[in-house]
């Protein structure tokens, strides 16, 4: 369990990076896009605006996953990772429909103002700055196992392709193809708007005790590999935070004394542990043919 509290306090750091980043991206885009007149490049800065809220929220909830159990809260608060990562979905989700929105009426608006080139290369510098971003967050969310921190990663992602959009639409705009500047805008709405519903999903699921069907098999077989089991006629798992709980049920030889059994389970969770990194298994006992 301390491994589990130490894996969120190193999250942290990636929550940290993410807010920086974005609080100085969103200013650079957003003064940038104005002094520019680049529609693209100014939602994207309000994508980034938003996205502070959104890695605060995935920082408090972090820090509220960090607390030991209590007395209304058994399993300890590793949920409180995932409730902000929905937190997180609904507020870019928010911010994506008044960028559609805008963008959606300045699209059908006769004068398209041409932006500058600098905006241009605003965007392509915050693609490469938030690339990095990505690359750092989503190594450290494989690492510590946590999909708060791998939900920052995928907007990390999302928001460099939304820069890269901005600037392709600034420079088609600067082609002649004035209109381009403001379909890139909505656009990138739409790219802000698939992320959010793609991080809702993914905590809506862990939220609802939902689990991967092929990880639940594979624990399976590594448990009916381990000496003394004779079947397994139900294993279940959910997701706490960054935390895999497993309950098992094992058919045992009847004849074996309590102490034989319970050697049997320490081996089923040094297993889990091993090959799956499982740190918490509870293991119901029973004997075969009963």
């Amino acid at each position: 369990m301390e491994t589990a509290y130490e894996d969120l306090k190193k999250g942290e750091r990636g929550a940290w990076i993410s807010i920086i980043a974005y609080l100085f991206l969103s200013t650079l885009k957003l003064t940038v896009g104005w002094i520019g007149a680049s529609e693209a490049l100014k939602a994207d800065g309000l994508n980034n605006s938003t996205d502070i809220i959104a890695s605060i929220a995935i920082l408090i909830g972090l820090k509220i996953a960090r607390k030991p159990p209590d007395e209304n809260h058994r399993y300890g608060h590793f949920r409180a990772e995932t409730v902000a990562s929905l937190l997180a979905a609904f507020i870019m989700a928010s911010v994506a429909i008044q960028v559609l929105i805008s963008a959606g009426t300045s699209l059908f608006q006769a004068d398209h103002e041409t932006p500058d080139m600098f905006t241009a290369w605003t965007a392509l510098f915050a693609a490469i700055i938030m690339y990095g971003v990505y690359l750092y967050n989503a190594r450290l969310a494989k690492k510590i196992n946590s999909q708060s921190i791998m939900a920052a990663a995928h907007d990390n992602r999302s928001d460099a392709l939304v820069s890269i959009g901005a600037f392709v639409g600034i420079i088609g705009s600067r082609l002649g193809l004035g209109w381009l500047d403001t379909l890139t805008a909505f656009i990138v709405g739409l790219i802000i708007l698939k992320t959010a519903w793609d991080i809702f999903a993914q905590a809506s699921l862990t939220l609802t005790d939902a689990f991967d069907l092929e990880k639940l098999k594979g624990m399976q077989k590594t448990v009916e590999k381990v000496p003394g089991v004779r079947g397994v006629p139900t294993i279940k798992a959910r997701s706490h935070g960054n935390v895999t709980f497993v309950d098992v049920v094992l058919f045992v030889d009847p004849d074996l004394n309590v102490i034989e059994s319970h050697d049997i389970t320490e081996y089923v969770e040094e297993a889990l542990l091993q090959e799956h990194g499982i740190r918490i298994t509870h293991i119901h006992i029973e004997p075969d043919g009963h």
